[in-house]
């Protein structure tokens, strides 16, 4: 019998909630801590940003839409340059600029409406995205398990990939067998049970444990206006401004119910997303987007209730605070989070798939197998683009294609060159 999905805006006891937010918080608590360390920004307060965002996010869309937010790794390249150069709080100004496209851009889909998405994305094209949305992923999750040639020493490849391949067994033995509440927190059981099998293969450091407070403040930074900041950084915003509709519309197709076309869901969103952005950089933090992992997570357990990402949150922020339960996590093996990565990953690319087999794409038309071939090359072929300061690779540049290749598409049309009806 087909398991019952737990809707948007149901609510589920809070025994049943606590487990399933913790859920969400560990699968983007990899990323959500690696990527503000890459560019020397704390772990911690990007915690406490990241719950605070994803509340304020949750108000905005109305509880509309479930979707939690994280720093976005987009915009590591332009932070690194500015810091480098400027330090971290220049940095931040490029950062508030982020937040600020983002409103502007809700406000001007609230205004123009969504009629253009479908046109320059149409099935064909969207399906293909969201594909790529996972399979660009796939790499580092592969890496992360150490199933990548060179991501581990090669004295720690074995154990790696043994650690990784018994949390992804556990998931998928979770996901298939168990029954009840159990079969719906899968990732939950496999990160503590892969967690468990690492210190017996002695791939957990305990020191750094035990020495961290139980109670920590998270060390904010007040920007500093920098205009070479903002020219550098916020270009790429309009490459996080297309992810975020991808995304989303991955989400939609998950739940089963229209997000972004009804009740102004993507200016909504896209509002939420900036004013979390803006909150987070004022402070010292990264700008945040919604996370994939999160929709991985969606997609395995079909539980797509707001009030378990909302719970998610305010665990996310409860933790910023301890330094001692920050470091029992950050001390977990990657071995552990590339188990559970290369199967939420996949679930991602596999409901691109279904957008393509549900909206009946006809791939006797040449151009959506055109849109298919050149999106899935460019989004999964590690290809990069650089203008100027803003850099196009991944699902970003694969959307930006795809857009190009619709306003091509209608030239042609509107010249009398298309040979469609011949």
């Amino acid at each position: 019998m087909a398991r019952r999905e737990i809707q948007v805006d149901e609510r589920l006891s809070i025994i049943q909630t606590i487990p399933l937010s913790f859920q969400h918080l560990f699968a983007m608590f990899g990323a959500s801590v690696l990527v503000p360390m890459i560019v020397g920004i704390s772990p911690a307060l990007q915690l406490l940003f990241n719950g605070i965002g994803t509340l304020l996010y949750i108000v905005i869309t109305r509880g509309k839409i479930p979707a939690f937010l994280g720093p976005s790794a987009a915009f590591i390249a332009g932070i690194a340059a500015i810091t480098a150069i400027e330090g971290q709080a220049a940095a931040m100004s490029g950062c508030i600029v982020i937040g600020i496209v983002f409103i502007a851009a809700g406000i001007i889909v609230d205004k123009v409406g969504m009629g253009w998405i479908d046109f320059i994305l149409p099935p064909a094209a969207m399906g293909s995205v969201v594909a790529v949305i996972g399979l660009s992923l796939a790499r580092f999750a592969a890496g992360l398990a150490g199933l990548v040639p060179g991501s581990v020493a090669p004295e720690m490849a074995g154990k790696t990939i043994l650690v990784s391949v018994f949390t992804l067994t556990v998931a998928i033995v979770v996901s298939v067998v168990f029954r009840g509440f159990m079969r719906v927190v899968p990732i939950l059981i496999a990160v503590v049970a892969g967690y468990l099998f690492s210190m017996t293969q002695g791939m957990v450091d305990t020191s750094s444990i035990t020495a961290a407070p139980w109670f920590q403040v998270p060390t904010f930074v007040t920007p500093k206006f920098s205009f070479r900041a903002i020219m550098v950084i916020a270009p790429a915003a309009l490459v996080v401004l297309a992810e975020h509709v991808g995304d989303l519309t991955v989400t939609e197709k998950i739940v089963g119910r229209s997000l972004i076309r009804k009740d102004k869901g993507l200016s909504r969103s896209y509002i939420g997303n900036g004013v979390g952005t803006i909150l987070s950089s004022a402070f010292g933090g990264m700008p945040v987007t919604t996370y994939g992992e999160n929709v991985g997570v969606m997609a395995l357990t079909k539980v797509y209730s707001v009030w378990v990402i909302g719970g998610a949150a305010i665990f996310s922020i409860v933790l910023s605070f301890s330094g001692k339960v920050s470091a029992i996590i950050i001390a977990m093996p990657t071995a552990v989070m590339g188990g559970v990565s290369i199967l939420l990953f996949g679930m991602i690319a596999a409901s691109g798939l279904r957008m393509l087999i549900e909206s009946k794409v006809d791939y006797g038309n040449t151009r959506n197998l055109i849109y298919t071939a050149v999106i899935l090359i460019l989004g999964v072929g590690e290809a990069k683009i650089a203008i100027g300061p803003v850099e196009l690779e991944g699902m970003g540049l694969a959307t930006v294609a795809a857009i190009v290749l619709s306003l091509f598409f209608l030239l042609i049309d509107k010249t009398g060159l298309s040979n469609e009806n011949e």
